[in-house]
């Protein structure tokens, strides 16, 4: 007989294909808090949405330890959407949980509403709202996540939205927030937000889960004072793209070129694509959401716009980043440029002339190094 217990399912799970690594996991102790906290609330019968569930164990944890039938769960990186799949088919789970974007169709029918704890609460505002917005008056939301990286404000947002919102005790540095009673919504959603920056004379575009919002980040600022230096180029990819700048900034100077604008993020594909339309180059914006440029061909790319980030997650690692190195040296074509601006203090000069080819700095200030390497022939070394 098969063990389903919470602690074998959780142990068994990997975080592939995102970054694996002997100090990251594919779970923490969140994960499992939330479950056992609303352990008195999950039947076979229960009507559950699952939010932020970074690698499934969440939805999977849900099936398979406490019976559930069906869960409909959202993840904005599609890096766990995946991973979800993959461990899924790990633990011969073929059915029984349906991947949705963050909206009416989530929430439909729904009693239980399981949710990761964001970093920013403009994305928790978000979360929040479309639960009060479109899940039954009765539904149940849990929000989890690590004491250290929670604020009263998180409280603050959902007592915005519900009438209802109990601190559960902590435990193993966790702690569940438990909101009952949502408030009536009424307007519009709060995102996408739409703002203009009259720095770059540019409409920004953004969701709540983005980075940096509708502001321009001091790093793209930075690589943006090299964007007369780029070379113009037929085929371009911003990848890791946001909110969209560095795509719309390049294709605006740049009327001649294809420019494709990439991130796993689902919130970051819809703010780019919105910044794009607002600024009149959707049709010159290809927007894609996609794992490290996946789906682009080899040796497709003339040049290359990376302003990698240096957090997986809430862990502050290199991996992100390393990764994005050697997608470019694939899909970037021979002679072609990746310009990439990073924090000094990471040095991947190294890597960069590991996987990519040859490369020079551009540039440097108190805090940012922007390089230029320069495509071997055919795929980076490994």
């Amino acid at each position: 007989m098969a063990d389903n217990s919470l602690d074998t399912i959780l142990s068994g799970l990997r975080r592939f294909p995102d970054v694996e690594a002997s100090n990251l996991q594919a779970w923490d102790a969140t994960d499992k808090l939330l479950l056992e906290t609303a352990s008195d609330l999950l039947s076979p019968d229960s009507r559950v949405a699952v939010i932020g569930d970074r690698y499934g164990a969440l939805t999977l944890g849900a099936l398979t330890a406490y019976g559930v039938r069906n869960v409909k769960v959202h993840q904005d990186l599609i890096t766990g959407e995946r991973a979800l799949r993959n461990n899924a088919a790990n633990l011969n789970i073929a059915s029984g949980f349906d991947q949705l974007p963050l909206g009416a169709a989530l929430f439909d029918d729904v009693d239980v509403v399981l949710l990761q704890l964001p970093k920013t609460l403009a994305e928790l505002e978000e979360t929040a709202d479309a639960v009060a917005r479109y899940a039954a008056p009765g539904t149940v939301l849990l929000a989890g996540g690590r004491v250290k990286h929670m604020s009263l404000g998180m409280n603050s947002v959902l007592q915005r939205y519900f009438a209802d919102v109990q601190p559960q005790l902590a435990r193993q540095k966790s702690r569940v927030l438990l909101a009952r009673n949502a408030r009536p919504v009424t307007g519009l959603p709060p995102f996408p937000v739409a703002d203009r920056n009259s720095e770059l004379d540019l409409t920004v575009c953004a969701r709540g889960a983005v980075f940096a919002g509708t502001k321009l980040d001091i790093g793209t600022r930075f690589l943006l004072r090299y964007l007369p230096d780029m070379p113009a180029a037929g085929n371009v990819v911003d990848l890791g793209c946001g909110t969209g700048i560095l795509a719309a900034m390049y294709a605006r100077s740049h009327p001649e070129s294809k420019v494709t604008a990439t991130d796993q993020s689902a919130a970051a594909v819809d703010s780019a694509r919105a910044t794009s339309e607002a600024n009149g180059l959707a049709g010159r914006i290809t927007v894609l959401q996609d794992d490290a440029m996946g789906s682009l061909p080899d040796g497709s790319a003339d040049l290359i716009l990376l302003n990698p980030p240096f957090h997986l997650g809430a862990s502050v690692h290199a991996g992100a980043g390393l990764k994005m190195f050697r997608a470019a040296g694939r899909v970037l074509a021979p002679g072609g440029e990746l310009w990439t601006v990073y924090n000094s203090h990471l040095q991947y000069l190294p890597a960069l002339e590991r996987f990519v080819g040859p490369t020079r700095v551009a540039g440097r200030n108190a805090k940012f190094t922007v390089a230029v390497s320069t495509g071997r022939t055919g795929p980076g070394v490994a």
